[in-house]
């Protein structure tokens, strides 16, 4: 009777531990904060221009430990684009978000937050391009887009991948990124009220931030 009750605890611990989420984010500034992304990533928390002083108030640890989920890596810069131009019409190919998606381990999940930047650097808009990108291409924010989550979907053929898109960005931004998302099937989740500090989530925008997002992966 012992040896069946520890072989039905030891398979029971085997099904949990199989069906925990192993999270990945790709993200900026938002989702940074120090000594829980990869050395020489720019850091933006914790930071006195807002009230977020601890990793368990940031919006990805609260909707890991809501869904009983692991961190398996948070690849989060900030002040990264999703394209290769960044502020003042900088080369920010080596922090940008098509640079860095082969960077995010094995999950099950992946929570991309990103477009910010873009917006607000004024980055290139671009036209619509959905395969063979040439290296110019990714300097513009719809190839560069696109190309993300054509990446994302390749090399994470296991994991669910969902879209966050913070609120009060430039339309064309907007437009652009539900139509690549629509293109590639992946979910996006359109931030609505999160209250910010120096354009960033408070604690209370965290909050709010994570409960959005785990209603919609839970859908």
């Amino acid at each position: 009777m012992k040896k069946i009750f520890i072989s039905l605890f030891a398979l029971c611990c085997a099904f949990v531990c199989a069906a925990e989420e192993r999270v990945s984010i790709l993200g900026d500034s938002y989702s940074t904060f120090k000594g829980w992304i990869p050395q020489g990533n720019a850091i933006y928390y914790p930071t006195s221009r807002t009230d977020v002083r601890r990793a368990e108030e940031c919006w990805w640890h609260l909707v890991t430990t809501a869904i009983g989920g692991k961190l398996e890596k948070n690849e989060s810069w900030s002040g990264s684009t999703i394209c290769y131009t960044g502020y003042k019409g900088a080369n920010a190919s080596k922090s940008s978000f098509v640079t860095r998606i082969n960077r995010l381990g094995n999950p099950t999940l992946i929570l991309i937050c990103g477009a910010t930047n873009d917006s607000w650097a004024g980055s290139p808009i671009g036209e619509y391009k959905w395969d063979n990108w040439e290296e110019k291409d990714l300097f513009s924010f719809r190839p560069a887009m696109a190309k993300m989550l054509s990446d994302a979907k390749k090399l994470y053929p296991n994991a669910r991948v969902f879209f966050i898109l913070n609120s009060q960005l430039k339309p064309a931004i907007n437009e652009s990124v539900h139509k690549i998302c629509e293109y590639y099937k992946v979910p996006c989740i359109d931030l609505v009220n999160i209250d910010k500090q120096s354009g960033h989530p408070s604690v209370k925008g965290m909050k709010a931030f994570a409960d959005q997002v785990v209603e919609a992966i839970r859908k």
